[in-house]
């Protein structure tokens, strides 16, 4: 490779470094462009030379998947993720007992991402993630900060209902391989979504996305970050629903009220005194 080249490539890189530095969001990459830094690097006449290839190669995608894409490359980048999801069979046992893939729904420019834990039997049936009697609830607590299910996006760690053989009814936690092995769906929609705020909803979802052992009584609340986005842990709805004391209600807004601060929203009076005691 070229010294001129290696210059060029260079000076390339630190342009969109700088302009992400100074809060640039946007960069047009045409589907060629993209084809190509997803090529391998070619061989090279030394492993040296491999190994500075291949570094270089890898801050090439980095940068450019740093950036938003252009919306009609986002918009196709996400159809096809979708689309590798739907048919997916990497957890033998979750392909052959589910009745839908639950990928996600909402808006791919939402700025507020929830993400959950897996699809129960609603959900499995739908194929939509917080439809039964949790997601109704979830959908009360987004349209309570002036938002609706289009404005944000609402994933989960699982894009499948966890199997339950030899049970007619109810749902399992997720277990730690089919986590691993379903979240890199997760890391792609987040990084192609780019929401400036996640919401963690449940335990479970904590310890997919942040790995974190500590009790969600005692997460909730606290500003985490999970690869490079603010994230909130707060209780899960199906909590909400089993403890219904307005004390919990309260945490779950202080919560969403923190979620608003951070996005910048507008809070009403009313909004700040939501499940207080009169």
């Amino acid at each position: 490779m070229s010294a001129a080249y290696n210059q060029l490539l260079d000076a390339a890189i630190r342009h969109l470094e700088d302009l992400k530095s100074r809060g640039g969001r946007n960069v047009a990459v045409s589907s060629q462009t993209l084809r190509e830094l997803s090529q391998p690097a070619r061989a090279a006449s030394s492993p040296v030379q491999s190994e500075i290839r291949n570094q270089k190669s890898e801050t090439q995608k980095t940068v450019a998947t740093d950036l938003i894409l252009d919306p009609q490359v986002k918009a196709a980048n996400f159809a096809a993720l979708r689309e590798r999801a739907l048919v997916c069979v990497k957890c033998p046992h979750l392909a052959s007992s589910r009745k839908n893939v639950v990928f996600g729904v909402g808006s791919i420019d939402a700025q507020l991402m929830f993400v959950g834990e897996a699809p129960g039997a609603d959900e499995d049936v739908q194929g939509e993630p917080f439809v039964g009697a949790a997601g109704q609830l979830l959908t009360k607590i987004i349209s309570a900060t002036g938002l609706s299910r289009a404005d944000v996006y609402i994933a989960n760690i699982l894009k499948c209902r966890p199997d339950t053989p030899g049970q007619s009814a109810g749902n399992r936690k997720p277990t730690p391989d089919e986590m691993a092995t379903c979240i890199p769906y997760l890391h792609e929609q987040i990084d192609l979504i780019r929401p400036k705020v996640i919401v963690a909803l449940g335990a479970t979802a904590v310890d997919g996305l942040l790995g974190q052992t500590v009790g969600i009584t005692k997460l909730r609340g606290n500003w985490q970050t999970y690869r490079g986005t603010p994230l909130m842990p707060t209780f899960h709805p199906s909590y909400l629903l089993r403890n219904q004391a307005m004390s919990e209600k309260r945490k779950v807004w202080e919560d969403m009220l923190a979620v608003m601060e951070k996005l910048g929203m507008p809070v009403s009076d009313k909004q700040r005194n939501y499940f207080l005691k009169a």
